[in-house]
């Protein structure tokens, strides 16, 4: 019965489609996440407040945890409070009504706090920086790794609209468009290129942060952990050799 479930559980893994291969094949750009870089991760985390949160909540995540992981001062900490009236204990939660965004987008637009972590950091910075102009949309626009999401570009006015690079396969009513690649914009935003991925990179790894906290105490306590490793196998393996030293065979 063992050998049957397993077997099962392999076939079910196997036959299930992968929701990112499904979505796009679009090839994932390199986010480049460093979260020992605090300073970015506070650059994103002001991008998320500024962009983001007016749309998207981030109901596991709290102000005040924010600022002890990425040692802010109370000043730095407030830039990132919507309003006066918030508090650092309070979580990060968007204003806009379900039954407003519903009608507005079509669907309640999803929290964020653990996007990162389901669909990945390159998913996640390919998705922000792969926007294309797309005028049979209902916002105009479209995305490489995401097609016919229901978000409008957010960062249209920084980046411009980058312009479809389409490949046709097949003949007459089998003809198919498929994308594969995206042009510089036709009319460019308000940052460079290099200065726009690199704060959608920002934005990114405070993305990755956020959907687990905890990973910064992990890259800080790694080290000693394994410094402690090392020093009790060499403690043991000396133990060894004393204690079968005087064992005769």
């Amino acid at each position: 019965m063992i050998r049957i479930t397993f077997l099962m559980f392999l076939i079910g893994l196997l036959a299930t489609p992968n929701a990112k291969a499904a979505s796009s094949d679009y090839p994932l750009a390199d986010a480049e996440v460093d979260l020992s870089d605090k300073a970015a991760l506070y650059r994103g985390a002001q991008t998320f407040m500024g962009n983001c949160a007016s749309c998207h909540s981030a109901n596991m995540m709290r102000f005040s945890r924010i600022g002890e992981d990425l040692g802010l001062t109370d000043d730095q900490l407030a830039v990132l409070l919507p309003t006066q009236s918030h508090k650092p204990g309070d979580v990060i939660e968007t204003n806009m009504p379900a039954d407003y965004a519903k009608e507005t987008f079509g669907i309640v637009p999803p929290d964020l706090t653990l996007t990162a972590r389901v669909n990945g950091a390159d998913w996640l910075y390919t998705y922000l920086v792969s926007f294309y102009e797309d005028p049979e949309t209902l916002w105009g626009v479209n995305n490489a790794v995401f097609p016919l999401v229901s978000m409008p570009h957010v960062f249209a006015a920084q980046q411009g609209l980058k312009q479809p690079v389409y490949e046709t396969t097949g003949e007459g009513e089998d003809a198919r468009k498929k994308l594969v690649d995206l042009e510089p914009p036709a009319r460019p935003g308000t940052m460079t290129e290099e200065a726009f991925e690199q704060k959608m990179k920002d934005l990114t790894a405070y993305m990755v942060y956020m959907s687990e906290p905890a990973a910064l105490k992990r890259h800080q306590y790694g080290p000693y952990v394994l410094a402690f490793l090392f020093i009790f196998t060499l403690v043991m393996y000396l133990l060894k050799r004393e204690y079968w030293r005087d064992i005769k065979h």
